[in-house]
């Protein structure tokens, strides 16, 4: 048997995942909300509770953390 895959220490659904992958392109929080059809309260919030999830202080760390997870 080969090495199990490591899990995601969250488990984001597909609307985090996006809001998380265009955080790690370099998109603001405005610009997140415009693409996605959301308020950037939403995008603010969400990020938040993934920076929570992630177990991390920043949207920064909360990038990191979720490349290194295999989150995004």
């Amino acid at each position: 048997m080969g090495d199990p895959v490591p899990r995601p220490l969250v488990d984001l659904d597909e609307v985090d995942q996006r809001i998380l992958a265009l955080a790690a392109a370099g998109h603001t929080n405005d610009g997140i909300a415009r693409r996605l059809g959301l308020s950037e309260r939403t995008v603010r919030r969400r990020l938040r509770a993934v920076a929570d999830g992630l177990g991390v202080g920043s949207t920064i760390e909360a990038v990191v953390a979720g490349v290194r997870a295999g989150v995004i």
